[in-house]
């Protein structure tokens, strides 16, 4: 049997837990809700999605990573899309098949295939390519070029709201 020292005790230290945890949520989260189909059917229009805005301190984006971004378009907003090429990367986009390097790029989560084909294009230092997953439906490097890495925000590392869509991106 516990004493009531020791029941105080556990209490203090998830008190002191949860009170750190929403500083960081606080501090280094944001939870912007997404608008659009252009992650689908990973990222919902309406989701309510989790940015680690530390991720990329420490080191620059990769390939495959779910990334939000400002993006200086008629009206200035925050995009959610893939990085797909990194700097000095050569992509190439065949009748919907993404090519870096030259090789076919493996891209198992993508649902809603684009059948368009666009030219090659080298992506410049300090830069990134990105693509939405939905590519039928979305705006994104094909049509506006690069994102700077300095537009970066962080890494969409989850789904928060709504309830059923809640899980690890």
């Amino acid at each position: 049997m516990l004493r009531p020292l020791h029941w105080r005790s556990v209490a203090s230290v998830t008190l002191q837990v949860a009170v750190l945890g929403l500083l960081a949520l606080a501090f280094f989260m944001r939870t912007p809700q997404v608008s659009g189909i252009s992650m689908s059917p990973l990222i919902a229009s309406g989701e309510f999605v989790l940015i680690d805005t530390v991720a990329y301190r420490f080191r620059g984006p990769k390939r495959g990573d779910v990334i939000a971004f400002h993006h200086d378009g008629p009206t200035p907003e925050v995009f959610i899309k893939r990085v797909v090429g990194l700097p000095g990367d050569r992509i190439r986009i065949d009748r919907g098949t993404v090519y870096v390097n030259g090789a076919p790029l493996s891209e198992p989560y993508i649902r809603y295939r684009d059948d368009r084909s666009f030219p090659t294009v080298v992506v410049p230092p300090n830069s990134l390519y990105v693509l939405g997953d939905n590519r039928v439906d979305s705006d994104d490097s094909r049509f506006w070029g690069f994102v700077p890495e300095s537009s970066v925000i962080g890494k969409a590392v989850a789904g928060i709201w709504p309830i059923g869509r809640i899980g690890l991106l």
